[in-house]
């Protein structure tokens, strides 16, 4: 039904008017052909004249850039785009989501749309997953961009801002996801504009935009700095909690990924912390005074009950390190938040690391809408499409193969038990090894990634390198989070004859498996140290034809064979297992195995699902295919996915309320850093914090003698850093509020001009400005704190049948203009009390 609503509306199938446009490019090939390599690179000049002129996109101008791109592409890189990719980039171009299958091309597609939208001169992001692809993508596409005369830079993380200014300051950039996203929050967090790496947000393009938008969606951007908090209380917390009973003293859902204490839990609880000492006799858990304690322990409940080692996370060299769920990839650097990592850490014995405060945040979801236009490729993006449609505005245009998809998907096959299953793949890899056929196992975590290899070697497997592997051995290789070092050379070895290979999810983005394995690999292994001449030239042309010999075995043995152990709760990540196969044209065979053992079929699926199995009469070491199974299962991923789009959507929006402030404060510390004399918007707040304590202390239409003087005067002695004559002044005939304002106004600015007068010229100009930025920070830090407490208190509305996200919009913006209110009284107090370092005379 949705995919009906989609293409009613323009979504789903390529447009027709895309494949004229197609049609013109290919009728202006020739006349490319005809220029030489000079006059191909005049068409850049020629363009970006006329774009200066007129800054739209015609079609004109849209056939004659993709078609010089197209034709440089040929002379560059020996790579003509087809037609296909052509009309994948002009989907890209619209600002849409190109899904590719596998193998189609998705780094040369990109060629198109960036060289185009550069021409503009503002700058166009290539958005990648990881380091490697962002550098791997600017050195292939970067040398066609560069012979058309467009500039190419390349982020990494780590490189110093110098290098990274340049490199955005290029026609095209080319980094990680979170490389842009952490840039953009450290500009905001510089002293003066010199200091931007960036230089704006006009287009970008993501690779695998399904990964970034929808997975990386789930976990914000922070920059964080320390807190401060004692780890003790951690490990009191986890201590607490392992005294625990899972079935009496809590209530956990794995669905929702929530748990809950019991009424007898709670007060189990409070027991031990009272043993503890850090709650007392006549105190209860949920006083309002104990809201940290309530927060720790939460922490250790989801740490024991929501978080599995080798699944969620992994131990590494001492220390507690993310597993990305949706690639399986270690993420190095990355913590859990709201002190869930600390919880883990404890709960793992490791060293605790210090909690931090957020400095300053920003969602994925928001960060990217900030671009002018947007586009994406992946795999596989029509199963998210409303999501995309409905979060950020981006149409799925689904782009046809080069050639025709010849792998055959097979319905699931059904166990009762983990260990029929296993039994079962067994036999198919006994099966494949006999034809010589290359078999990729794709499990969803480490843990199961490694349950498999130790039953594997129980039966007769064993786990070796390539390079030591015996023709008729039963061997396999492992790929996973704990030797992704080795990543590159296990897939050059994976389409192999009668290689096995035993991957987690991070087998399914960004690798080709090619049938036969990688000549160039190979070519780079073991000829490494061979100098040029005739005999390398030899040894690698042996190498080729190995290689072409085992490709044509592979082939006929029917492709790659992939094994998928469970089926994941999300059908993108089970599709790109699949799309590991069948790539251009090639054969392929993909079958899912699946027990009722398995998280989605225990924590998911339906009773229609138990009741059709027990129907079929099932029996331990049996097993079962239909197609109606398949599409239950998948029908129970779908009912997965609508509730992480939920979830998404909740978070989203919260973090919308969040934006409009973040918007409101970014572009205020953009004025502040972009002048160096901020005496107008220094003044501006005194003015604003002077009124205010004259209306704290001066009722509306009273008389003087009602006033509050002595608190006034004191008022005037914290927040203006003055011994001020109020009582004297306010004895004067005929004073009021208007009056007394503009005399301490008088009195400051008196008072701040002397102390200007005794700085060095520009000395104070900067002492004031960097004043204001630290304190700008740190009352936006601790607003941001008091926001992440707001988000959990709202929650608890709900049993008064209150929205929660209305509750937070309403509060946050109260709470937003007592910041405001904060930053212009604190900015007043410690702007007025600058003074010049006194001058130590040397002694004599």
């Amino acid at each position: 039904m949705f995919k009906k609503m989609l293409r009613a509306i323009g979504i789903g199938s390529v447009r027709r008017d895309y494949k004229k446009i197609v049609r013109r490019i290919n009728e202006a090939e020739p006349s490319m052909q005809a220029l030489d390599d000079e006059g191909l690179k005049s068409v850049t000049w020629r363009l970006q004249d006329v774009l200066a002129v007129n800054p739209e996109f015609t079609d004109d101008v849209v056939v004659e850039a993709f078609a010089a791109a197209r034709e440089a592409a040929r002379r560059v890189l020996g790579q003509r785009p087809y037609n296909v990719q052509l009309l994948a980039g002009l989907v890209l171009h619209d600002g849409k989501i190109a899904e590719m299958r596998t193998g189609e091309g998705k780094t040369l597609v990109a060629l198109m749309p960036t060289y185009l939208n550069a021409l503009l001169g503002k700058g166009v992001h290539v958005v990648t997953v990881n380091d490697y692809l962002a550098r791997r993508d600017a050195s292939i596409i970067g040398r066609v961009h560069r012979f058309l005369g467009l500039t190419v830079g390349v982020l990494q993380s780590g490189m110093p801002d110098d290098i990274k200014r340049e490199a955005y300051r290029c026609d095209v950039t080319y980094g990680t996801n979170s490389e842009v996203g952490f840039d953009y929050l450290r500009d905001n967090l510089r002293f003066d504009a010199s200091q931007l790496v960036q230089r704006g947000h006009h287009f970008a393009i993501i690779d695998e935009v399904d990964s970034v938008l929808i997975d990386e969606a789930r976990t914000p951007l922070i920059i964080s700095g320390p807190l401060g908090e004692d780890p003790e209380i951690y490990k009191v917390a986890d201590g607490v909690v392992r005294s625990l009973s899972k079935t009496d003293d809590l209530v956990a859902d794995l669905k929702a990924r929530t748990v809950v204490l019991t009424e007898a839990g709670t007060q189990k609880v409070e027991t031990l912390l009272r043993k503890a000492g850090h709650l007392g006799d006549d105190e209860n858990l949920y006083d309002a005074g104990n809201a940290h304690l309530v927060h720790h322990v939460n922490a250790a409940l989801k740490a024991h009950t929501l978080f599995v080692i080798d699944r969620d996370y992994v131990i590494k060299d001492g220390e507690i390190v993310i597993v990305d769920q949706s690639t399986g990839r270690m993420q190095d650097g990355r913590r859990f938040n709201d002190s869930i990592h600390q919880a883990i850490e404890a709960k793992e014995g490791v060293e605790i690391k210090a909690e931090t405060q957020t400095l300053t945040s920003i969602t994925y979801q928001n960060l990217f809408r900030m671009y002018g236009k947007l586009s994406g490729m992946t795999g596989t993006a029509m199963t998210e499409a409303e999501e995309f449609l409905d979060i950020y505005k981006l149409a799925v245009e689904s782009i046809p193969t080069h050639r025709p998809v010849i792998r055959i998907d097979e319905d699931d096959e059904v166990h009762l038990s983990t260990a029929s299953k296993h039994q079962a793949i067994l036999f198919a890899l006994g099966e494949a090894k006999a034809k010589g056929q290359p078999v990729l196992i794709g499990t969803p975590s480490v843990e199961k990634s490694e349950a498999l290899a130790a039953f594997l070697k129980q039966n007769g497997y064993l786990e070796k390198e390539f390079s030591e592997m015996v023709e008729g051995e039963k061997v396999f290789q492992m790929l996973n989070a704990r030797n992704h070092e080795r990543e590159a050379e296990i897939v050059a070895q994976a389409g192999m004859p009668g290689v096995v290979t035993i991957a987690t999810n991070m087998a399914g983005r960004g690798t080709d498996i090619q049938l036969g394995g990688s000549a160039e690999h190979r070519i780079a292994t073991k000829l490494a140290d061979m100098e040029e001449g005739p005999l390398r030239t030899a040894h690698e042309e042996a190498i080729r034809l190995s290689v072409e010999i085992a490709r044509d075995r592979v082939r006929k043995a029917g492709g790659l064979f992939v094994i998928g152990t469970e089926r994941h709760e999300s059908r993108r990540i089970d599709n790109q297992l699949r799309g590991r196969s069948g790539r251009q044209g090639d054969p392929g065979r993909s079958l899912f195995y699946v027990s009722l053992e398995d998280d989605l079929v225990s924590i998911y699926a339906p009773k229609t699902l138990m009741n059709t199995i027990n129907k079929m009469n099932l029996k331990e070491g049996e097993a079962l295919r239909h197609p109606m199974i398949t599409r239950i299962l998948e029908k129970s991923q779908a009912q997965v996915e609508n509730v992480y789009f939920e979830m998404r959507k909740e978070v989203l929006k919260f973090d919308d309320v969040n934006n409009q402030q973040r918007k409101a404060i970014h572009e205020y510390r953009q004025e502040i850093m972009g002048t160096q004399d901020v005496d107008e918007l220094v003044s501006d707040m005194r003015e604003q914090a002077i009124h205010r304590m004259l209306q704290n202390r001066i009722p509306a239409k009273s008389y003087a003698e009602q006033w509050d003087v002595a608190g006034l005067s004191a008022d005037v002695t914290d927040k203006l850093n003055l011994s001020l004559p109020i009582s004297d002044w306010v004895k004067e005939e005929g004073i009021d509020e208007t009056h007394l304002f503009e005399v301490i106004c008088q009195v400051v600015e008196r008072h701040i001009t002397a102390v200007r007068s005794q700085f060095q010229p520009g000395l104070y100009e900067y002492a004031q400005k960097r004043v204001l930025l630290e304190t700008f920070d740190r009352v936006w830090r601790t607003h941001l704190a008091e926001l992440e407490s707001l988000k959990n208190v709202v929650n608890l509305r709900t049993v008064a049948q209150r929205d929660p996200v209305v509750e937070y919009r309403t509060d946050a913006y109260a709470m937003f203009e007592n910041m405001v209110t904060t930053l212009e009284d604190d900015v007043t107090k410690y702007v007025t009390a600058i003074r010049p370092k006194p001058v130590i005379a040397a002694a004599a």
